[in-house]
């Protein structure tokens, strides 16, 4: 079977084009999916740190604003200090610290809804009846009207003053006077010596102009000194309304966000856009690879064509020049199988030639006492006596002759049945090449491979030594499918090889069997066998053992080449001092039509 080269060549290049052509766009998805990812992290981490500046932003902005309003609580505490504590406050947190709270603190706490301790009732009224002792000093009246003249119309909504035990001795919301705050960390921070401010929001909180809604309040706890003194005597607790200005933050970080907002969407939209260029640009990339790829295999397709060409041409050159060297090795059996047919012809010939002519001597001595025969029946048809003497006389001499030469007879009657007997050879020879010959001129057919065998064998037989046996042993066989032509060639080369393999006398034995679906031909000699050096050459065309002039080295690879060709498979076993046998396989019915036959 020929390789169709453009044929594998269109279906394997244009397979890995596709292969090609798929990863190509397959890698250029993950570029644009990895690029479109980077831009997305990109905008990501814009977006985070847009977000962090704004939160830290904002941040800052309440920091700073409870930075300034602590501070500003911190002058405050201390102009009201400086104003009231010492003729106001510190007589008034003197007395209301003479009112006992132990026994409400040693009241234990509870454990809430939310799991967390919490001063039952109990423990809220104990406050809220000291709360009540501290309200009904006489001096609180007067001090509360002071306190609310001094901070109306200012930004502090509350005030509230806390002993050195964490008592609420005072408070602008009268109603929180007397709780204890000794562990709120911000009386705590201030008791130490620390301002402390938080920044909260209230739904509804009492001041003093009355209860308000909606306030961001700073509650700063503030220590209080006595003139001289590095430890607080007591700490303020002011409340100071920034719903303004934190509005105005909050305004302004809307703004930024907002603004970060529309920096984002156009960042999207950039990215949106490089994505649109980059994808443009890489299905450019893929239509000019994907032009290259066809020019590529334009050219190629072109080439590998151009070679299958070649390739034809070589083969055909190939096959004819197989074919001429086929025949040349044919017609150099054919030459020895024409001088041995040519020796068996002339041994026929030559005794039956002597006999014929043996034959002619012994009728010419027969052609006077014939005569005489004939002249004495004659003479007994006359009427005259005296005559009828006289011819008698004259033919009684060739007569006597005859008699006594009658012991010739059955040597002629011999030499004739010994010259149908050589004329019977020679036709049997003559058919047995007009068999051949007749085989020689068919193609494909259905053939009896026995016959077949059994003819070359004859015909083979007209040019081995006398000397060496040639044993034919077939089995029952099927019709094969084959070329006879090709196979008379096979077998003749095989038995002519097997006899010359023979030094003296021998043996060649032709044996067929069936061997599972196929045949089996066996050419068998009683040689000296194939060297080792020599087997794996055997096969090989022009390699030959034989002195030069004596052998072509084509016999042995134009029959693998025969066999091949008919689907089958030449293998030969071989034994030093014990000989070879040649194994012919082959199938019944050809696979595939045969080559034009050699």
């Amino acid at each position: 079977m020929r390789f169709r080269l453009v044929r594998y060549f269109a279906f394997a290049s244009l397979g890995m084009f596709v292969v090609v052509t798929v990863a190509l766009a397959y890698f250029e998805r993950q570029q644009a999916a990895f690029f479109q990812e980077v831009q997305r992290q990109e905008i990501d981490f814009i977006k985070y740190v847009q977000a962090s500046f704004a939160k830290q932003q904002d941040e800052a902005a309440r920091r700073d604003l409870l930075a300034i309003h602590e501070s500003g609580n911190v002058d405050l505490t201390r102009l009201f200090a400086n104003a009231m504590w010492e003729k106001d406050f510190a007589p008034f947190v003197a007395r209301a610290a003479s009112f006992p709270v132990e026994h409400c603190r040693s009241i234990a706490d509870v454990a809430g809804k939310d799991g967390k301790a919490v001063p039952p009732g109990e423990k809220k009224a104990c406050y809220s009846e000291v709360g009540a002792q501290i309200r009904a000093l006489p001096e609180f009246q007067a001090l509360d009207a002071k306190v609310v003249a001094t901070m109306k119309k200012t930004s502090v909504f509350k005030i509230k003053v806390f002993d050195q035990r964490g008592i609420t001795v005072y408070s602008s919301e009268h109603a929180q006077m007397g709780e204890d705050k000794n562990a709120n960390a911000g009386w705590q921070s201030a008791m130490e010596g620390t301002p402390k401010s938080e920044l909260t929001h209230r739904d509804k909180f009492s001041a003093f102009e009355g209860t308000v809604e909606n306030r961001d309040l700073i509650s700063s706890y503030l220590p209080v000194h006595a003139a001289g003194a590095d430890k607080a005597v007591g700490v303020f607790e002011v409340y100071s309304d920034v719903t303004g200005l934190l509005g105005r933050i909050k305004t302004t970080s809307a703004k930024i966000a907002v603004t970060a907002s529309e920096n984002e969407g156009q960042m999207e939209q950039v990215a949106a856009y490089n994505l649109d260029v980059v994808e443009a640009m890489s299905h450019k990339g893929m239509a000019i690879v994907a032009g290259l790829l066809a020019l590529l295999f334009g050219s190629l397709f072109l080439i590998v064509r151009r070679a299958e060409a070649i390739i034809v041409q070589q083969d055909h050159e190939r096959e004819q020049a197989h074919q001429q060297l086929a025949q040349s090795e044919k017609m150099a059996s054919l030459g020895q199988m024409v001088a041995g047919v040519a020796h068996q012809l002339n041994t026929p010939l030559a005794y039956s030639r002597s006999n014929i002519s043996m034959v002619m001597d012994a009728l010419r001595n027969l052609e006077l006492p014939v005569k005489a025969a004939h002249a004495l029946a004659r003479a007994v048809r006359g009427t005259e006596s005296d005559q009828v003497t006289l011819n008698l006389g004259r033919a009684r001499a060739p007569l006597q002759q005859m008699d006594d030469d009658d012991e010739n007879i059955p040597m002629l009657s011999q030499l004739l049945g010994d010259t149908l007997e050589g004329i019977d050879q020679m036709r049997e020879l003559v058919e047995n090449l007009r068999d051949f010959t007749r085989l020689d001129r068919a193609k494909i057919t259905q053939f009896d491979i026995n016959k077949g065998l059994h003819t070359v064998v004859y015909i083979a037989k007209s040019a081995i030594p006398n000397r060496i046996e040639v044993i034919e042993e077939y089995g029952q066989l099927p019709l094969i499918e084959c070329n006879p032509s090709q196979l008379n060639q096979v077998f003749l080369n095989l038995i002519n090889n097997a006899a010359q393999a023979i030094p003296g006398d021998g043996k060649v034995t032709v044996r067929s069997v069936v061997d599972g679906e196929r045949v089996r031909i066996d050419v068998s000699d009683t040689g000296s066998g194939i060297p080792p050096d020599v087997q794996a050459h055997i096969f090989d065309t022009y390699y030959t053992t034989k002195p030069a002039g004596e052998g072509t080295g084509l016999g042995l690879p134009i029959v693998k080449s025969i066999i091949g060709e008919h689907g089958g498979d030449v293998t030969f076993t071989t034994q030093a001092g014990v000989g070879t046998t040649f194994s012919v396989y082959l199938p019944v019915a050809l696979a595939e039509p045969l080559k034009k036959a050699a």
